[in-house]
């Protein structure tokens, strides 16, 4: 027999009054070594405001299909994620497309199709931390309320998402229109995904769950 559920339990049940999609940021702490220079902290910050959208991929495991006397008997296959987007606002300095077409570029050159072919020179790490409502506000002195001003406060994650070993699949379009008025451009970049460790709360989300195991 079904309970009776009343709109004050679920009240309750909605911890922090669920989780909001538009409180997210995303970072590229690196770029691979033969492009580092153009991926500085400032580029870093500025890609960290400009990134407008991600979104956190879903994980699959196929089915194989067995047959068995008449039936069908069901194991599972192999696990793959999916291709992980990112949406980027373009400003008039085009630094950020830049060193996202300089990323795929280093992997297949235009002119000649050469390119890096060791993984680790064009493979590297990105992170997604879900934020929550609620902050913990470092204890800062009075003059150093300007800076946080531009770089905000500390905010302590709800869960991290450190996707490894990534590299560009996909740099956007940019449309251009006469007709375009009243908006800005943005592009998206699509990664490949090696694997994805997940943390779980707390300031410093380590790629743990609860019981210290990693998920991946």
């Amino acid at each position: 027999m079904a309970n009776l559920r009343t709109i004050s339990g679920f009240k309750s049940a909605l911890k922090g009054g669920g989780a909001r999609p538009n409180l997210f940021e995303v970072s590229i702490p690196e770029f691979p070594e033969a492009i580092s220079g153009d991926w500085d902290t400032e580029l870093q910050k500025d890609f960290n405001f400009m990134c407008k959208a991600a979104n956190i991929p879903a994980s699959n495991i196929a089915s194989i299909d067995i047959p068995f006397r008449g039936r069908i008997f069901k194991v599972a296959g192999d696990r793959t994620i999916d291709p992980w987007t990112v949406t980027i606002i373009n400003d008039e300095s085009f630094e950020l497309r830049t060193a996202f077409e300089l990323w795929h570029n280093l992997i297949a050159k235009l002119d000649n199709n050469s390119g890096a072919t060791d993984p680790n020179a064009y493979m590297k790490n990105a992170y997604v931390y879900q934020l929550g409502r609620g902050y913990s506000a470092k204890k800062e002195s009075k003059k150093n309320s300007e800076s946080d001003a531009l770089n905000g406060v500390a905010v302590d994650p709800l869960r991290s998402y450190k996707f490894e070993s990534i590299f560009p699949t996909s740099v956007s379009d940019i449309a251009l229109s006469y007709d375009s008025g009243d908006t800005i451009e943005e592009f998206t970049v699509e990664f490949a995904v090696q694997n994805i460790a997940i943390g779980i709360g707390g300031e410093n989300a380590s790629a743990s769950d609860q019981n210290g195991d990693k998920i991946s």
